[in-house]
């Protein structure tokens, strides 16, 4: 019985000096001086700094609010609750391109270039079911002809 009491202690011990030893690397770091706070006591305050940005121009991603949507293929059939959809104008049921809106709105092209808004799909089946985007398009006809539509 006296050994648990004399485990639980060497336990206890042990959880402690952890604790300190933490708590004083915590308290070195705290007391060093970064890298970037003594070049900027050093240089003159009043100047205003020119920070090139990460990445060149070329290479940036546009952001959300800068595309108007996204888009992918969808060759098969589309299943919606359990029903194939189709194109309400001219009866299509395969061969969509289905458009993400930027207000999280999911409209399909059929082949014959008629849109119809699907209220039952919204942006997180959208997300769920396409790819990462491989280019970007400047207009809808680069991105349609990208898709082969």
């Amino acid at each position: 019985m006296f050994r648990i009491f004399r485990r639980r202690a060497q336990a206890d011990r042990g959880f402690r000096d952890a604790q300190r030893a933490g708590q004083a690397l915590l308290q070195m770091h705290a007391e060093l001086p970064t890298p970037g706070s003594v070049a900027a006591t050093a240089r003159d305050t009043t100047e205003a700094a020119v920070v090139p940005d990460f990445l060149p121009p070329d290479f940036r991603v546009p952001s959300r609010q800068d595309v108007a949507g996204f888009m992918m293929r969808w060759d098969q059939p589309l299943i919606i609750d359990g029903e194939v959809r189709e194109c309400p104008e001219c009866g299509a049921y395969r061969n969509w391109v289905v458009f993400c809106m930027r207000d999280d709105s999911v409209w399909l092209r059929c082949r014959a270039a008629h849109e119809t808004r699907e209220l039952v799909l919204d942006a997180a089946w959208y997300n769920r079911h396409s790819g990462p985007a491989d280019r970007w398009h400047p207009t809808l006809e680069d991105g349609l002809r990208h898709l082969g539509h």
